[in-house]
């Protein structure tokens, strides 16, 4: 079983603000929507844990830990690999002003594009190249032994973990939204397969 979940809202998110690996922390309403997927998730239990290396994923992932009565020894990684896009030049700008600046279409193309990079920054197809053989590596041969994953991260990095998890093209993948702090369910067949792809 592998348990996805990004991180409850940001003070930046909230402020609606180009955030990417800018390291900012919950807001109060984020604090809850941790609290909120960790009451989802009591009555599961997990092998290990994975996160990014920025204090929202990492404080995220401590209340769901809190909230279920996970063993304080339970293993966790957190690793860069997992860490949001990287917007660039973007980063601290206010999205509607940044609109307003460069046009809709443009920063539509920004954001939701699979290969096109802000100045400066990533692109989705960047952020996969390192999420992707993180997860082959690091993350799946513990999921294909049978045990319970949980995996904390953020928008764009868990939307590229999807598109191998789901079989997404990266034209379908630039349609998808995850939402803050909602825990995403995966079962797998015995050929590894995925079985069911739930939000809890």
């Amino acid at each position: 079983m592998l348990v996805l979940i990004r991180h409850g809202e940001s003070q930046w998110n909230l402020e609606n603000k180009f955030t990417g690996e800018v390291d900012i922390d919950l807001t109060k309403h984020g604090i809850e929507e941790a609290k909120e997927a960790g009451a989802k998730l009591k009555g599961y239990t997990f092998d290990r844990a994975f996160c990014s290396e920025l204090k929202r994923a990492k404080h995220t992932l401590q209340i769901v830990l809190e909230e279920i009565g996970a063993p304080k020894s339970l293993p966790i990684a957190c690793d860069r690999a997992l860490n949001e896009r990287n917007y660039g030049d973007l980063q601290g700008l206010n999205k509607t002003e940044t609109a307003k600046r460069f046009g809709e279409d443009q920063v539509h193309i920004w954001r939701r594009s699979y290969d096109v990079r802000p100045p400066g920054g990533e692109s989705l197809k960047d952020t996969a190249a390192r999420v992707i053989p993180y997860y082959e590596h690091q993350i799946k041969p513990y999921v294909d032994k049978g045990e319970h994953v949980l995996v904390v991260a953020h928008g764009n990095s868990l939307r590229a973990l999807l598109m191998v998890l789901e079989g997404l093209s990266p034209e379908k993948i630039t349609e998808i939204n995850i939402p803050t702090g909602v825990p995403r369910v995966y079962e797998f067949n015995a050929d590894g397969s995925v079985k069911s792809a739930d939000y809890l």
